[in-house]
């Protein structure tokens, strides 16, 4: 299986940052993936919580979704590829979440995840976020299929939380796609150090494609998408450009790494 990564450098302009998605997908699309991720809230980002919100889409059955939701899934239909939507502001009732959408081959939805940890930290060099003023937690830890494979999804700062993704290994996940905007001053230290471990930890491939540059008036972005193997090993990353990364999915390789080091046998602790 070969699975794409795509970097973006989304804004304020929600019809601008959906058609470049859209050039991005069939940019990648040459290269014959059977998937391909976006990053994090790759429809519309801003460090403003109204504006955030502004670009909410209520999602089927309850509405119809809305311009992001309708182009990725027509794409995926039209490339015939799965296509994990990064994420978007998704409005349920009077409340609002950062949500990942999957579109199957068809065009159809097969997996949304809700992002359950939220960025609300100060990080070095003065900076603050506050992610819950914009977004409510999401609850459930979500896996889906393409064709015999089992993918997990986490969103940027659930990397922090290796229980979530042990939980994913646990449900059988053997890839897991993690869509981010992690920030500048965080991501040079850390971001490539935590991806690695989670791929480690879980004998996984981790795909996480990524923001890159500023956004509105405050947050930069690290970029640094990449695809990396269940020894831990970087296979695909995108350079410090808006642009997409392919690598190959070898399940032989992660069945090898998991028989010589079976640490999923080996836990003693809840």
């Amino acid at each position: 299986m070969r699975i794409s990564v795509v970097q973006m450098n989304s804004q304020g302009d929600k019809a601008a940052n959906i058609s470049a998605a859209v050039r991005l997908i069939k940019e990648a699309a040459l290269s014959s993936p059977q998937v391909i991720a976006l990053p994090e809230y790759f429809a519309f980002l801003s460090d403003k919580p109204d504006e955030m919100h502004s670009s909410a889409e209520v999602l089927p059955p309850v509405g119809t979704g809305d311009e992001a939701y309708a182009t990725i899934s027509s794409l995926a239909k039209e490339l015939g590829v799965t296509i994990h939507a990064g994420s978007i502001v998704e409005k349920h009732g009077n409340s609002f979440f950062n949500t990942t959408i999957v579109f199957g081959p068809d065009g159809s939805d097969i997996a949304r995840y809700r992002k359950i940890h939220l960025f609300d930290v100060d990080v070095p060099g003065g900076a603050f976020y506050r992610e819950s003023n914009s977004v409510s937690r999401g609850e459930a830890v979500t896996t889906y299929k393409v064709g015999d494979v089992t993918f997990g999804c986490g969103i940027c700062y659930d990397v922090r939380f290796p229980e979530l993704f042990r939980t994913l290994r646990d449900k059988g996940a053997e890839v897991i796609v993690l869509p981010a905007a992690f920030t500048l001053m965080t991501g040079k230290d850390h971001w490539e150090v935590l991806l690695r471990a989670r791929a480690i930890e879980t004998q996984c491939y981790i795909v996480a494609p990524a923001q890159i540059f500023g956004h509105g008036t405050g947050k930069v972005c690290f970029g640094h998408s990449m695809i990396i193997d269940p020894w831990g090993q970087v296979t695909a990353m995108v350079p410090d450009e808006i642009g997409v990364a392919t690598a190959t999915i070898d399940l032989q390789r992660l069945n090898n790494v998991r028989a010589k080091l079976p640490v999923a046998q080996h836990h003693v602790l809840n």
